[in-house]
């Protein structure tokens, strides 16, 4: 049987981001993908003009009518938009005792700089969603914001917050260091006995959008695969790194283009 993945988050309709790029992922990784919308956006390269919210008792009724029919190996959480579906998201996944593992991507704010994530769920997706994952994968703008702090600027202090964001209940933390200055792009894993860091090259190129959803679809792919997690970290940050580097490719909008999700098949 396929294995399968499930992604809870918000769609974009120019392609590059959200639903529509851990989709693209999930197929491209051989993962037979399924959706619960969240959010409606309007948006494209050059940034986000709207945002309609699903009603929450109606993404439970997405969530459950998956879980009746199909088995989940494993779940990414993505746009939660409002502290009420991040409360009717953990409710349901509770109440459902989710065997499949789930990959949390704090999504806050979109590539142009438009708030993805209202203020008071910030405390909802901390308290009730953060302690039902087995990791999350926030990058430095959403780790200063889930814990209050300043961006990190060194790896010191991500190492620091990564510890800080253990504390609050999940096992393991994938920071993503990819704005942090230099020629590396770093990621770090830490976890209850250990922390390695995952290193990468820049890549000068402004086409990518949906780089960090398309991360964290990668790894719910890979651990959907059944992939211990340190290999399905090396191997998401590969398929990412891939399709940034081909990116250019393209040639889609005038701002943020999209990565290329089917950069070793086309």
């Amino acid at each position: 049987m396929i294995s399968t993945a499930l992604t809870i988050a918000g769609s974009d309709p120019s392609g590059g981001a959200g639903i529509q790029a851990d989709l693209k992922t999930f197929s491209a990784l051989g993962v037979y993908g399924m959706t619960a919308l969240t959010a409606l956006t309007v948006q494209n390269t050059q940034g986000v003009t709207g945002v309609h919210l699903i009603p929450p008792d109606f993404v439970q009724a997405q969530i459950k009518g998956v879980f009746d029919d199909i088995t989940v190996d494993a779940i990414k959480i993505g746009m939660i938009a409002s502290a009420e579906i991040a409360l009717k998201v953990a409710e349901t996944l509770s109440a459902l005792a989710v065997s499949a593992t789930i990959v949390l991507d704090p999504v806050m704010v979109a590539k142009g700089g438009a708030p993805l994530l209202a203020p008071d769920a910030v405390s909802a997706l901390t308290t009730h969603l953060l302690p039902l994952a087995d990791i999350i994968t926030p990058n430095l703008e959403e780790s200063a914001a889930l814990l209050g702090k300043a961006v990190a600027s060194s790896r010191e202090e991500m190492l620091s917050q990564a510890q800080q964001l253990r504390a609050l209940g999940v096992e393991h933390v994938l920071l993503k260091g990819g704005s942090l200055s230099g020629p590396e792009s770093p990621d770090l894993l830490i976890g209850p006995k250990s922390e390695e860091w995952f290193e990468a090259p820049r890549i000068n190129t402004q086409n990518t959008h949906g780089s960090g959803c398309t991360l964290s679809s990668a790894l719910t792919a890979h651990l959907a695969l059944k992939l211990d997690l340190k290999e399905a970290i090396f191997k998401s940050k590969t398929y990412v790194q891939g399709a940034i580097q081909h990116a250019d490719r393209l040639e889609i909008g005038h701002g943020h283009g999209p990565t290329h999700h089917f950069h070793a098949i086309w």
